[in-house]
């Protein structure tokens, strides 16, 4: 009599990341530190085969954003959380919410100066 052993299936994880002010819920077959320093290597990102007529326009706009793209490395920092899950869900672009009071996030978005020409010095 054989025993039969059940296949492992390749894991799959959802990476949750900040992205200039929206918020990026991906699937991907591979996520590792890479060779980047600070960077989190994630590689294989799957999009749904969904035959049905509805179209989710988040999920269309990953999936322009990321075409051709074979591997992409996401700053540690705006890394908000890796989960390894049973299966793939819907890939997704959510806008952040806006902090309430005066309590400003860390790191800011680096721009000019006062907004205007550098000053003579």
């Amino acid at each position: 009599m054989r025993k039969t052993v059940p296949v492992k299936a390749k894991p799959i994880y959802k990476v949750v990341f900040q992205n200039q002010g929206n918020v990026y819920e991906l699937y991907a077959r591979n996520v590792s530190q890479g060779a980047l320093f600070a960077f989190v290597e994630v590689d294989g990102i799957l999009f749904g085969n969904r035959g049905g007529v509805l179209v989710d326009p988040s999920e269309e706009r990953l999936k322009s954003e990321f075409a051709g793209v074979k591997r992409t490395y996401i700053p540690l920092h705006a890394v908000v959380r890796i989960d390894e899950v049973e299966k793939e869900g819907v890939n997704k672009i959510v806008a952040a919410a806006s902090p309430q009071g005066n309590v400003t996030p860390f790191p800011l978005p680096q721009g000019p100066a006062g907004g205007g020409k550098p000053g003579k010095g």
